[in-house]
């Protein structure tokens, strides 16, 4: 009777919703096909393109993904909240609950929410209790009821069956914890058992207990499970905790966790941040670019090694080799890792030595007392990947053009610039550098009595052109990586294989550089008045800096107050400078 029992409750997968909503468009499409073949004179000259419009299907498709409020970019911040973002369930939506309408009883946790989802990960906000995670073992079945895993215990000894249960099946069934002491030919240890069913906790004969958990960890989320000691926190904290690991950022030399939980690995073999063997075999060659295995039948295998890809947020993602030349693999071993991975496993942040003690009002509160130690050794520096365009458009007084013959710039400024004016692949880049060349044409003025004879004798040939180029912000410096051009009239040099991206066509039908023959390429996809976009990646290296947020695995963040020389940090019995100072009233709060 209680709908807010699981029982009552199914998951809506994203195909379900999607055929639900292309249902109407296939409905539309039909319509105007129906009407097509009604006006037509003769049915018999009608070709499928002339009857069917996809422009329904495409519409609907569109609009699902734009415009849905559960459609999201996925959070690709690290491989943990990549797992999590795929993992989240939400009652609000079409179809579900409103924002403004939602009970208070709904946010609650309830019995049947056990081994199906987690009690502790949801967001801090007004999302609290609704937008919810699926526990570690959790599945969806074909109908969208959640199953959770369960040991069959048969006259008191437990099997190593595993059945999954719908919320339903599992109200009357009597269930042990997974800690129950069992000895080693199965059979639970002690004559009276306490177990769970529906509801209440009774504490019966062995014989009489149907199932047993499979594992402790079942009744948390993915994020949850990656606490160490987690039955120790407190529960508002353990909800930080779990929530601040997926907004850890990608470190450029990141270090597994001393102190494991298991899940780790699960979670970096989860998500496409490693690059795994597909065969059995032998590496035969391993560079930054690729890594080739030669496998038993002879075949070699060749896995491509992206580098300095841009994620939803910005960050930079690059794989690094794991595995020596020579070395033997097997099918699924890992043989590079990602962001946030090192052999294998999932890592967040760094191991650093932590001193618990006030130091001068520095860390007061939730302030972080950071030791300069950190920012030489590269301890948290991270990269992010930044992207700038300009667009060369057709204006009133006439077309704007990409060109290194810039106005009024010196040739230090255009040091980096190529012939066409855009900056080269691997140039170090200040604030207020030159990134695209660009002029458009300046507005006529009356002027001196001088400019008015220059134009009179040589017409509009002296129009001017006003600098109106794209330079990096204020603030802003790192390094080109990539450079990319679209534009209305694209040519190929038949003999060097060079390519020209033009707001015009070109005057001569040779190439600039070598004089060979020009042939002319497919224009690209531009918006109305636009001839010519140039993009160009700039990668940032990120320091650590007052006012970063860092935080531990157990709610225990705080905001970096001063960077302290490694001198003037607290040292040990032996001299060795601590890297970061908390407060010790952190500990019991």
């Amino acid at each position: 009777d209680d709908t807010d029992h699981l029982a009552n409750k199914r998951v809506r997968s994203v195909g379900e919703q999607l055929q639900a909503h292309l249902r109407t468009a296939f409905l539309r499409m039909e319509k105007i096909a129906r009407e097509k073949m009604t006006a037509a004179e003769d049915v018999h000259q009608l070709l499928p393109n002339m009857v069917l419009s996809v422009k329904p299907v495409s519409a609907a498709l569109k609009s699902f993904f734009a415009q849905n409020p559960l459609s999201t970019f996925m959070d690709q911040t690290n491989p943990l909240s990549e797992v999590a973002n795929k993992r989240r369930l939400s009652v609000l939506g079409p179809g579900g609950l409103g924002r403004q309408s939602v009970p208070p009883q709904v946010r609650n946790i309830f019995p049947s929410h056990y081994g199906r989802l987690c009690p502790v990960e949801t967001p801090e906000g007004q999302n609290i209790g609704l937008v919810n995670q699926l526990t570690l073992y959790a599945r969806v079945d074909e109908y969208g009821f959640i199953r959770s895993p369960y040991r069959i215990v048969r006259d008191g000894r437990v099997t190593d069956e595993v059945v999954y249960l719908a919320a339903d099946e599992e109200m009357t069934a009597k269930i042990a914890p997974a800690d129950t002491p069992i000895l080693d030919d199965g059979t639970i240890a002690t004559e009276m058992v306490q177990v769970r069913s529906g509801d209440e906790y009774p504490t019966i004969p062995r014989e009489q207990v149907e199932y047993m958990d499979v594992s402790p960890s079942q009744v948390f989320s993915v994020s949850a499970s990656m606490i160490p000691f987690l039955e120790h926190d407190d529960a508002g904290r353990a909800l930080m905790g779990a929530n601040m690991q997926r907004q850890a950022v990608p470190l450029v030399e990141p270090e597994v966790a001393f102190v494991h939980t298991g899940v780790e690995r699960a979670v970096a073999l989860s998500a496409p941040s490693v690059i795994r063997a597909q065969r059995n075999g032998r590496v035969r060659y391993v560079s930054a670019e690729e890594i080739r295995v030669e496998t038993g039948e002879g075949d070699l295998d060749i896995y491509r090694l992206k580098h300095l890809q841009e994620s939803n947020k910005g960050t930079a993602f690059s794989y690094r080799p794991a595995v020596r030349l020579g070395q033997r693999v097997r099918a699924g071993d890992v043989l590079a890792d990602g962001a946030s991975t090192q052999h294998g496993e999932l890592a967040l942040g760094r191991n650093v030595l932590v001193a618990f003690m006030p130091w001068n009002g520095y860390n007061y509160e939730d302030a972080v007392l950071v030791s300069q130690g950190l920012l030489h050794r590269d301890t948290y520096t991270s990269v992010h990947l930044e992207t700038y365009q300009t667009d060369a458009v057709d204006t009133k007084l006439g077309t704007e053009e990409i060109t290194a013959d810039i106005p009024n710039v010196g040739e230090e400024a255009r040091r980096h610039l190529d012939e066409n004016g855009i900056i080269r692949i691997g140039a170090e880049v200040r604030p207020a550098a030159i990134l695209v060349g660009k002029v458009a044409p300046k507005a006529p003025t009356e002027g001196s009595t001088e400019q008015r004879l220059v134009r009179i004798i040589f017409g509009s040939q002296a129009e001017e052109m006003r600098d109106v180029s794209l330079r990096l912000p204020h603030g802003e410096r790192g390094i080109i990586t990539q450079v990319l051009q679209f534009a209305r009239y694209r040519y190929q040099c038949q003999r060097c294989n060079a390519l020209f991206y033009r707001a015009k066509p070109m005057e001569g039908r040779n190439c600039p550089r070598c004089r060979g023959t020009l042939q002319p390429l497919p224009e690209d996809e531009l918006p109305p008045g636009v001839n010519h976009r140039v993009r160009v990646t700039i990668a940032t290296k990120r320091l650590l800096t007052e006012g970063d947020k860092m935080a531990g695995r157990h709610g225990n963040k705080g905001v970096i107050s001063r960077i302290q020389p490694v001198e003037d940090m607290p040292f040990l019995m032996d001299g060795t400078p601590v890297d970061v100072v908390l407060n010790p009233l952190g500990v019991p709060s």
